[in-house]
């Protein structure tokens, strides 16, 4: 698959096709129970392969970049999909690449990429600040090896995962781990959140077993560079659900009659679509550029990350809100979605740090 336009559609296509029938709005109030539906994620392992999409062939990958990467995302985020999707393919499996260790990618992403590993990416603590500078998980050598020591919180999928990549502090300095599935002193306990979509867990580490992934001290440039991949991943999922309010509130405007009327002829309901739209239109415009941007690994692209952040961030938010607005009282029940695609707007908007962490992102990548 190339970079065209009439690839990436059949991408789109098919993808959105498996979500309308493997994750509607009933599939997905089931998943956030449990977090997902195994037999889903098998079969998108197995029929798309989306899970080894964008990692390298000599892994089990499929060897396309984030270009492809962003529509499946787009789709996901459209479809409020309840996955592992992304904290395996683009957290942790983008941490393993970073690290640039040949011996943990051969070990980990083959079984990431065939979809026969979940795996997370535990770097927030109780601050919820992913900035390698604060962290205060220890990491200790023994004469069996590596041992990690503190907590982790808001670890996405962490309650679930089978390989747990962990940035811990040694006496170089931030570094990262490895830790499988039921290791002795590994505790997850999941977390109530905001967003029932997307399922996170506090992690507790007694002594834990660990295999040092990468070069001792070395987490913070890592970091750096998971952070803007993931960044511009999480702002196709923004994108792509702001499309899917504005698309709700086209359709309801369409349908709702007030006053023998479709509450969409109405001035103030087109102004509030006309709103949407622009700010949408945009959020997909720095998407799917800082995309493009990080497949020619040109130097603009940590600044392009960033801005998409920001920009899809608030284009979610904005349309997420206005579509509650445009429903009216329904919009504010249980029982509709558009409720929860406010949860994950403002969850999405806070992931990473919130509007402060995000706009000092984009300023320390201008070099400011």
């Amino acid at each position: 698959m190339n970079d065209g336009k009439e690839e990436l559609d059949e991408l789109r296509e098919a993808v959105r096709e498996f979500l309308a029938a493997k994750s509607p709005a009933s599939a997905v109030r089931a998943a956030m129970d449990t977090g997902y539906d195994p037999a889903v994620w098998d079969q998108m392992a197995r029929q798309l392969r989306l899970p080894g999409l964008a990692l390298p062939s000599e892994f089990g990958g499929d060897g396309f970049g984030l270009t492809e990467l962003e529509v499946v995302l787009e789709e996901m985020g459209a479809a409020l999909a309840c996955s592992p999707f992304f904290a395996t393919v683009v957290l942790a499996a983008q941490a393993l690449l970073a690290s640039a260790d040949e011996a943990a990618c051969a070990r980990y992403l083959p079984g990431i990429a065939a979809g026969r590993t979940i795996a997370a990416l535990a770097a927030a603590e109780g601050n919820a600040s992913w900035d390698p500078a604060m962290v205060a998980a220890r990491a200790e050598r023994t004469a069996a090896g590596w041992a990690l020591s503190g907590k982790k919180s808001f670890v996405i999928d962490g309650a679930i995962a089978d390989l747990v990549l962990v940035v811990a502090r040694s006496t170089a300095g931030p570094s990262l781990f490895a830790v499988d599935r039921g290791a002795s002193g590994l505790r997850a306990e999941p977390m109530t959140t905001l967003d029932p979509t997307r399922a996170m867990a506090v992690l507790t580490f007694d002594q834990v077993p660990a295999v040092l992934v990468g070069t001792e001290g070395r987490a913070g440039a890592l970091m750096s560079r998971v952070l803007d991949l993931a960044c511009v991943a999480l702002a196709a999922e923004q994108a792509g659900g702001a499309r899917r309010c504005l698309e709700m509130s086209a359709s309801y405007a369409g349908t709702r009659f007030q006053f023998g009327r479709p509450i969409g002829s109405f001035q103030a309901v087109k102004h509030k679509c006309a709103d949407m739209l622009v700010r949408v239109e945009l959020a997909e415009a720095t998407a799917r550029e800082a995309a493009r941007l990080a497949d020619e690994a040109a130097a603009e692209f940590a600044v392009a990350a960033a801005t998409a952040h920001i920009c899809c961030s608030q284009a979610y938010l904005f349309a997420a809100a206005e579509n509650i607005q445009v429903h009216g009282g329904i919009g504010f029940t249980w029982e509709h979605p558009a409720h929860l695609y406010f949860r994950r707007a403002k969850s999405c908007e806070l992931l990473f740090g919130g509007p402060a962490v995000y706009h000092e992102r984009l300023l320390d990548r201008l070099g400011i």
